[in-house]
């Protein structure tokens, strides 16, 4: 996926990743440039330094793998709510 609001993945937005991946039972991995991040920890997904135009991925396991996904990867794709 590509982030495509301004800031990129900071505070608000890693926060909201973390909201999310809290309300599954799968396991959330964020990877970008070969650094994975777990979805469900702040300081993993701000350590991606993850900027506007950055390509990042998504990888669930688990029971509700489809579930949680799909919440992401709308995240994502409403830029965080910030446009």
């Amino acid at each position: 996926m590509t982030i495509i609001n301004t800031l990129g993945i900071h505070a608000r937005p890693a926060a909201m990743i973390v909201k999310v991946a809290g309300k599954y039972k799968s396991t959330v991995v964020i990877t970008k440039d070969g650094i994975e991040a777990n979805g469900r920890s702040i300081m993993d997904i701000l350590m991606l330094e993850a900027e506007k135009g950055s390509k990042i991925n998504i990888i669930v396991d688990g029971e509700d793998e489809r579930d949680v996904f799909d919440a992401v990867v709308e995240l994502v794709n409403r830029g965080f709510d910030e446009e």
